[in-house]
């Protein structure tokens, strides 16, 4: 590849290690991400206050024990997937979007990539409203005024910068030098200051209240916010050294702080009172000492999840318009994320989650079949020579986003009235599993049947 063309992806000609990388597979010298970079980069990403606001859900509707066993089931499926996800990604060496033109087609893979965007452009967007409101807390504890608007502002800025720095210069220039041992000494303190107050044998033996969520609807919210991360796992592990790393990487860097986040979400439910990811960060800042500078480390730290979701964004944003300029794009969905934070608020998070469940469960069981079917391996000419649509693996994942959405909708009110005269009632399992099993299926047994030579690949 020319030094030009090098330049064309956001580095300077010649240079080592370009900033940003387009569409196209990432060439061999800048697969440069170790399985400890990795380890890095799914460890802090896994860590956000939102995270934590997932604990608060599931309580006091379960006990201690359903709640604690709710995490490790959904943590163990959800990271399976994710680390697939990444394997995959490691293997295509393209991002995420751009890898469902081997399932779907080339056409076929703008549906997914639009629903991609919204999101990133959602977690992009709760992701500045819950640092700013952090961020206020502090200030209004130090200095008596809160400036939320003024904290989203700024962060919505460094969520851009951070976003132009790029997957290699991101890992490597921010999260190996102090980023991770800041979220470290946060995570330990926040969990000391939960545990003071917990009394935990009483609540191991406390039953829970029932209702919502049943234990498979626990599953599925904590199963969503994992596989929310498997449409972009590509995006970093292209540049990943090997698909091993990427592999392990992002299954144990994410699957640790998951099971520890949300049980911290929920000892802090049960022993601090706090229930909402609004009044979270004050209840924090309110303790003052310590606690108030493991929030400030935290709050920091959470534009590490704007960053990514920003920079997801753009690079899907590019399967569409693959010559639009990746730092352009940035700038944009920066832009666009922060005026959503200034003008909404957290709303329905669990209704959120659930709702990326329900598309992206069934969408990862289409492409892993797809991709063991070609051999666990998927080449240039599979992924850029598709077809323009799969018709086939199409239906394989309506099939699985309609059984998710039949055994527990979610979304809009009229969408749930109109499921509500059809579906079975709101199930004690989760739904998660059974949508991923029969969009699998379907699409391996679509793709058994309609398998043709390598030249059927060939753009028509």
């Amino acid at each position: 590849m020319s030094a030009k063309k090098e330049g064309a992806h956001g580095g300077t000609p010649g240079s080592p290690v370009p900033a940003s990388w387009g569409i196209e597979p990432v060439p061999e010298r800048l697969r440069v991400l170790s399985f400890f970079d990795s380890l890095l980069l799914w460890g802090n990403l896994s860590v956000s206050l939102l995270v934590i606001v997932i604990g608060a859900l599931l309580v006091p509707a379960l006990s201690l024990r359903d709640a604690l066993l709710a995490i490790v089931v959904g943590a163990l499926a959800g990271n399976l997937l994710l680390a697939l996800a990444a394997l995959i990604g490691a293997d295509g060496r393209v991002p995420g979007m751009v890898l469902l033109r081997a399932p779907l087609g080339r056409r076929g893979s703008f549906a997914p990539t639009l629903l991609n965007v919204a999101q990133n452009l959602g977690w992009s967007t709760f992701e500045l409203i819950i640092i700013a409101t952090a961020a206020a807390a502090l200030s209004n504890h130090i200095f008596g005024f809160s400036g939320k608007w003024l904290w989203t502002l700024a962060f919505g800025v460094l969520s851009w910068g951070l976003g132009l720095l790029g997957p290699i210069g991101f890992v490597r220039r921010y999260l190996r030098k102090f980023a991770s041992w800041a979220l470290l000494f946060s995570m330990a303190y926040l969990t000391y200051w939960a545990i003071s107050k917990s009394h935990l044998h009483a609540f191991w033996a406390q039953p829970g209240k029932g209702g919502f969520p049943t234990f498979g609807q626990a599953v599925d919210l904590v199963i969503g916010s994992v596989v929310s991360w498997t449409p972009l796992a590509a995006d970093y592990t292209r540049f990943s050294r090997g698909r091993r790393g990427a592999f392990w990487g992002a299954g144990l860097g994410y699957f640790v702080p998951t099971i520890w986040c949300i049980g911290l979400g929920v000892l802090i439910v049960l022993a601090r009172g706090v229930s909402d990811a609004q009044t979270l960060p004050a209840a924090v800042a309110a303790a003052g000492g310590i606690a108030f500078v493991a929030l400030a480390a935290i709050t920091i730290d959470e534009s590490e999840k704007a960053f990514a979701d920003i920079y997801s964004t753009a690079v899907s944003v590019q399967n569409l318009v693959p010559r639009m300029s990746q730092r352009l794009l940035i700038t944009i969905v920066s832009a666009a994320a922060t005026g959503l934070a200034l003008a909404l608020n957290l709303g329905n998070y669990q209704d959120f989650l659930y709702l990326l469940g329900s598309f992206f469960v069934p969408l990862f069981g289409v492409l892993l079949a797809d991709w063991l079917l070609a051999g666990a391996h998927y080449t240039a000419d599979r992924i850029f020579e598709a077809p323009a649509l799969r018709l086939e693996q199409c239906l394989a994942w309506l099939v699985g986003f309609g059984l998710y959405q039949w055994l527990s909708p979610s979304g809009p009110h009229w969408w749930r009235t109109l499921i509500d005269h059809t579906h079975p009632g709101y199930v004690s399992f989760t739904a998660s599993l059974p949508s991923f099993a029969a969009a699998f299926a379907l699409s391996a047994l679509a793709a058994l049947l309609t398998r043709r030579p390598r030249a059927a690949f060939a753009r028509t």
